[in-house]
């Protein structure tokens, strides 16, 4: 399973973004090779439609869950449609890495 969360940076010491259409980089783990790749979003620069930009590249990278910080209404209905799981992370400040532990022990 591929696992995408919003980051701030391209690293695993970056903190979460609590943005989803807005997030700077999509930290995105695959389950099964436990290998995490950090790729930018392009949606985030977009003056309309961030959000559902940024689900339609996510989309295209086969990830079934979403962790983040909050998502917007638009992107909400468009998620579920396309079967993705989104979790909200009630803890703003924290790190790519701490969230990949915490996968790791589920």
């Amino acid at each position: 399973m591929k696992i995408a969360i919003t980051a701030l940076g391209d690293s695993v010491k970056s903190k979460m973004d609590n943005r989803f259409g807005r997030c700077s980089f999509f930290a995105i783990y695959d389950t099964d090779l436990q290998k995490t790749d950090f790729l930018s979003n392009p949606g985030k620069e977009n003056e309309e439609g961030a959000g559902p930009a940024s689900v339609q590249f996510i989309a295209s990278q086969g990830v079934e869950r979403i962790i983040s910080g909050e998502f917007g209404g638009k992107v909400k209905n468009i998620l579920n449609e396309l079967n993705i799981q989104m979790v909200i992370h009630g803890q703003s400040d924290i790190t790519i890495e701490a969230i990949l532990k915490q996968i790791s022990s589920n």
